[in-house]
């Protein structure tokens, strides 16, 4: 049974950072392209990050191009986006997903594999 668990969610202040871990369980990590998406209230779940499953490739959302960075540690079957220069707008959910050897995309639809998403509150 496949596993995404989301952690390091919680309060920042605008300006700060936060780091959000996803750990992998239930399928062979390196074979998955992995990424960031998020939801805030009454909004559609949007893309933020991915990383290719060979790792050597990263996408961003422009929204946080600059701010935010992808990476993973295929020996601990994590995937990790550390955020920094916080803003409120930054507020959501955050998903990790998983996609089978699968590229850098920002849809929703490429992605196999779900977690259930940890909550980031940027106060101003």
């Amino acid at each position: 049974q496949v596993q995404l668990v989301e952690s390091g969610g919680g309060l920042a202040q605008a300006g700060g950072s936060l780091g959000l871990s996803c750990a992998a369980s239930g399928l062979t990590f390196s074979r998955y392209a992995l990424a960031w998406f998020r939801q805030a209230p009454g909004k559609e779940r949007e893309f933020v990050a991915a990383i290719g499953w060979t790792g050597g490739g990263t996408n961003y959302a422009d929204s946080v191009k600059g701010r935010f960075t992808i990476s993973r540690d295929n020996a601990k079957n994590t995937v990790y986006l550390q955020m920094n220069s916080l803003k409120p707008e930054d507020t959501a959910v955050y998903y990790c997903a998983a996609q089978f050897m699968g590229s850098t995309s920002i849809y929703r639809r490429s992605y196999d594999y779900w977690g259930q998403g940890t909550q980031v509150t940027v106060s101003s």
